[in-house]
């Protein structure tokens, strides 16, 4: 039994495609009292609202993460927080940097204290690979909106609310892929742009997605950056698997685009620890007044661990990504 079963859950963001798989999970398996949707697109909550078929569990708030006053109506006797809601797209950012700040940095502040002034349990942060040594401006907010969640506790301590990240690679099917573009141009009988021949990824599907947020809920002490344990793939592979055959061409990287993406450094490796048997990992805290413990089934990594999507021990070959899609998960 879940703990989310018969709780108020609100989703921040909860139209964008992690959204809608999460509470597609929710209100077929663990079956809350309430799901807000909480999001600022009056034409996508609509759109949303169709596919769930106005489902009597589910409540619809218009509203930004940058208005706190907002937040605080919405949270109004909510159990549970995940929070999705973000500006993601990496060159957009490199050319509206103020608009990034205000709602992937500023934004989290404010669901940081709606939740803890609202009584809220738990919070769940979705978090990107970019915000591991980030070299542009979405993977610099973001790298900042996980420390000021893992800084939450601390301002929570003595509350109950407690604040956990979840942080994870590209996701299959997610708005924005590519994958739709490859298609179309195979179908022109186009070359495929392809950033760099060499480039590697991490690569994750919703339904892993969302089962990561539904085990962090169950884990978490408050504190924990969990990172799951996903193969990665050439982007190479991932064009063959979209379109066999195709031509491809290096177009070389974009502005504030990396070769390999990362999602445990160096650095942070010193801090990070094994549970659920390898299923994730998880940084732990340095600083937790807030009486963190570690983690009963934790298993610390080899020394100088650094988990890159070209150092990963696990890869998926161009058929098993074809597998993939074709499944639609």
């Amino acid at each position: 039994m879940s703990i989310l079963e018969g709780s108020n859950i609100l989703v921040t963001g909860g139209t964008g495609s992690f959204g809608k798989a999460f509470i597609t999970k929710l209100l077929r398996d663990v079956k809350p009292k309430r799901v807000v949707i909480y999001s600022r697109d009056e034409l996508k909550q609509w759109e949303v609202r169709q596919m769930f078929k106005d489902d009597p569990r589910l409540r619809w708030f218009i509203g930004d993460v940058r208005d706190l006053d907002r937040l605080r109506r919405a949270m109004h006797q909510v159990d549970y927080v995940v929070h999705a809601a973000a500006l993601k797209q990496v060159d957009t950012g490199e050319y509206n940097p103020y608009e990034f700040v205000k709602t992937n940095v500023l934004g989290s502040q404010n669901v940081i204290e709606a939740a803890i002034d609202s009584g809220v349990k738990k919070v769940v942060a979705l978090s990107t690979d970019k915000a591991s040594s980030p070299i542009n401006l979405y993977g610099a907010t973001k790298l900042t909106a996980d420390k000021l969640f893992i800084t939450g506790n601390h301002y929570a301590a003595a509350y109950d609310t407690r604040f956990a990240v979840v942080r994870y690679g590209n996701v299959t099917g997610s708005r924005g892929s590519i994958i739709p573009k490859f298609r179309k141009l195979q179908e022109n009988g186009e070359s495929l742009p392809i950033t760099d021949l060499r480039c590697t990824r991490f690569l994750i599907t919703l339904p892993q997605a969302v089962q990561m947020v539904l085990d962090t809920f169950e884990m978490m002490q408050g504190g924990e950056l969990v990172v799951p344990h996903i193969p990665s793939h050439m982007v190479t592979d991932l064009a063959q698997a979209v379109a066999p055959g195709a031509k491809m061409h290096d177009i070389g990287l974009r502005p504030g685009e990396k070769l390999h993406e990362e999602m445990i450094s160096p650095e942070e490796g010193r801090r990070a620890v094994k549970v659920m048997d390898g299923k994730y990992f998880v940084i732990q805290p340095e600083l937790a007044t807030w009486g963190y413990k570690p983690l009963n089934d934790a298993e610390p990594v080899a020394d100088g661990f650094h988990y890159a999507s070209n150092k990963n021990d696990i890869w998926y070959s161009a058929e098993e990504i074809r597998k993939i899609l074709e499944s639609g998960v």
